[in-house]
């Protein structure tokens, strides 16, 4: 529906069916994206290649995205710049102030540091934990656990993943 024409041809319904059809991309066997050309990265699953994709598809590494976008989370997105929150990075110091590089979704990317009164809990490892971390507390903070009074006023509700460990100020 979105991709027919505004207003149907002189002829109708016949002169599509009868217009020149669009070049498919023939596709070759590959081992590497410079065997498939300009336009093309090597699908090293499958062996072929495929034409680059746009923004919002599918990819499964940068080459598979044409410039300017690159394969994060499984789909092309716009570059972020160095440095910046959720560019890529190996290191704390490929991240600009206040930011550490932390694992999301299983990807290397900048985040931001915790702030005061910022829940700074940290399982004991598994998957949750491999896939997505979080950075420290920002600089002059602790992870402490709280003081806070318990509030029995409201409706116990169990969960799990809160606690009670936040960035504070320490007690000098």
């Amino acid at each position: 529906m979105l991709n027919m024409p505004h207003s149907p041809p002189k002829e109708g319904a016949k002169a599509l069916r009868q217009s020149t059809p669009v070049a498919k991309p023939v596709t070759a066997a590959c081992d590497h994206d410079r065997a498939c050309g300009r336009g093309f990265s090597c699908d090293r699953h499958f062996g072929l290649c495929v034409p680059l994709r746009g923004e919002g598809h599918y990819c499964r590494r940068d080459a598979q995205c044409v410039r300017g976008l690159s394969c994060m989370f499984g789909k092309c997105h716009r570059r972020i710049p160095d440095g910046q929150e959720g560019a890529r990075c190996k290191v704390d110091r490929d991240c600009g102030a206040s930011m550490c590089c932390a694992r999301h979704h299983g990807e290397q990317v900048c985040k931001r540091r915790l702030t005061l009164d910022e829940s700074c809990y940290v399982p004991d490892g598994g998957l949750a934990f491999s896939i997505n971390q979080i950075c420290p507390c920002d600089e002059g903070l602790l992870c402490r656990e709280s003081s806070g009074k318990l509030q029995r006023e409201r409706e116990f509700i169990y969960q799990p993943e809160r606690t009670s460990w936040t960035c504070q100020v320490p007690n000098l």
